[in-house]
């Protein structure tokens, strides 16, 4: 399960803006935002997530088994 909590979190940690991630994801924020909603990433889309996000352990926010 997508813990959208923690993943809104790590980008606000790297101090970048929801529509300067989709343009690096080279998807629209209305995409980016559905998918945000959704939890619903696709595997290149969570790596290159992790990439630009610098996230160490992707497991509690794209694959958490419940949600705090």
């Amino acid at each position: 399960m997508f813990d959208k909590r923690e993943f809104e979190a790590q980008i606000a940690r790297k101090g970048i803006k929801k529509y300067e991630l989709a343009k690096r994801l080279n998807m629209s924020y209305t995409n980016l935002y559905r998918k945000i909603e959704t939890g619903r990433f696709t595997r290149e889309e969570i790596g290159k997530i992790i990439d630009i996000l610098g996230i160490a352990d992707p497991v509690p926010i794209f694959f958490a088994d419940e949600l705090t």
